[in-house]
């Protein structure tokens, strides 16, 4: 299989993280996590660095950090994706690695609209953002951090908001995506439905 490439986009606590890790391990195809890079320069930049630089050097080690999965991470990593600067220094690391021989996945979310538009399957994951507040805060909450459910709520209306009105690359479903409403759906059935939807391309493109 050489360079068959999955485009999953979607707000934050869609499922798609969960979705597209499932999706690669099914396929045997290689994953990438595209938020990690914006996490990662984020982490650099709360470090004190600047931003543009922490994205033209940004290592494959860079995204191996616990620390990189936290609000304040999370939050600032919201922020750095804004700039142009940012998103331009990032660009040729994930379109190589979306034409790796042997397949990849990639999720983010401007996958199918900017990094790959040429994706042979484009996913658009969502759910309310009242649904994915409650999955975020139980994540949180799990790793013991103290969080109340309605600054969780606020926080991921805050990061729609951001992510949806920046002018370079804003989230949104490419027009040829399949998407997939998670917000009454069990982690399970969505995995499955997206497995469903690559294989009908996966038979086309064989």
């Amino acid at each position: 299989m050489n360079g068959f490439t999955i485009a999953i986009d979607g707000p934050a606590a869609a499922g798609k993280g969960t979705i597209s890790k499932a999706v690669a391990a099914h396929f045997g195809f290689a994953h990438l996590d595209t938020g990690l890079l914006y996490r990662a320069v984020a982490a650099k930049v709360l470090a004190g660095a600047d931003a543009e630089d922490a994205a033209r050097t940004l290592a494959t080690d860079d995204l191996e950090d616990e620390s990189l999965r936290t609000p304040a991470v999370a939050q600032a990593a919201s922020q750095v994706a804004s700039l142009p600067a940012v998103r331009s220094a990032l660009l040729a690391f994930q379109r190589s690695f979306a034409q790796r021989a042997g397949g990849a996945v990639l999720d983010g979310r401007d996958i199918g609209t900017v990094i790959c538009p040429e994706a042979d399957v484009k996913l658009y994951v969502t759910a309310s953002a009242e649904v994915r507040a409650a999955r975020r805060y139980k994540e949180l909450s799990d790793k013991g951090l103290e969080v109340t459910p309605q600054t969780v709520l606020a926080d991921v209306q805050a990061r729609d908001a951001r992510d949806m009105g920046r002018a370079d690359a804003p989230l949104r479903p490419a027009d040829d995506a399949v998407q997939l409403d998670t917000s009454q759906m069990g982690i399970a059935d969505a995995i499955a439905a997206a497995v469903s939807a690559i294989e009908g391309k996966l038979n086309q493109h064989s």
